[in-house]
């Protein structure tokens, strides 16, 4: 692993699977400060569903309204960029792009503030495989992010169990992302087990991302 410069940082827009602070922590293997996340508009790009897989694809868009909603995170650093390489693998490209920084007013009214360089990775495996329809970040979180980050066994409920049969009879759906993945085992592999880091309250953590979705739709 590549190690990081004094004073060499980056930011990053995420607009999938890695607006999930748990997903997202398990990838770069440490604890993302909160203070360092905010929301953010991409212009001129638009968000589709990828066929038969858990996460989705961001391509540029010819209209000029559409943009995608999503997290904005600064301060990552040099091993978190390699990190976060490995985990989008060839599918994706990361590139230079311009966000629009989120901000609520005083009197709680959200607006679009500055703009700001950041990279972000942009689908490249072919459009063949992507669909018209918006992914739905909170179905991802209900029904899909424990095979990603896993949980500690004594909360999974039998839904829980079933998706693990599910994924033991089919083989990995993340694409070798998920937490026995091909992806996370390299990754882990690096740095050791990233249980602390994404095994939490479970309740209260599902609530705050459904939050989060609540407000991370595409703007038209």
């Amino acid at each position: 692993m590549p190690a990081s410069s004094l004073g060499t940082t980056h930011t990053a827009f995420f607009y999938g699977t890695l607006m999930a602070p748990a997903v997202l922590n398990r990838v770069v293997s440490r604890a993302i400060p909160p203070q360092t996340i905010c929301s953010a508009l991409l212009p001129q790009h638009q968000r589709h569903r990828v066929r038969d897989a858990d996460y989705p694809a961001v391509l540029p868009s010819s209209s000029s309204s559409a943009s995608v909603r999503g997290t904005v995170v600064t301060g990552l650093t040099d091993s978190d960029i390699w990190r976060l390489d490995i985990f989008e693998g060839d599918e994706y490209e990361r590139r230079r792009v311009r966000v629009r920084v989120l901000a609520a007013d005083d009197m709680g009214v959200e607006g679009e503030g500055e703009e700001v360089d950041a990279e972000t990775y942009i689908w490249v495996a072919g459009e063949e495989r992507l669909e018209k329809r918006e992914w739905d970040f909170e179905g991802f979180v209900r029904d899909k992010m424990v095979r990603w980050v896993g949980g500690p066994d004594g909360e999974r409920d039998s839904g829980f169990s079933a998706v693990d049969d599910a994924v033991a009879a089919v083989g990995d759906p993340t694409g070798g992302r998920g937490l026995n993945g091909a992806i996370a085992a390299a990754l882990d592999g690096q740095t050791g087990s990233m249980s602390s880091l994404v095994h939490g309250d479970r309740e209260d953590v599902a609530g705050d991302f459904t939050a989060v979705w609540r407000q991370s739709h595409i703007v038209r």
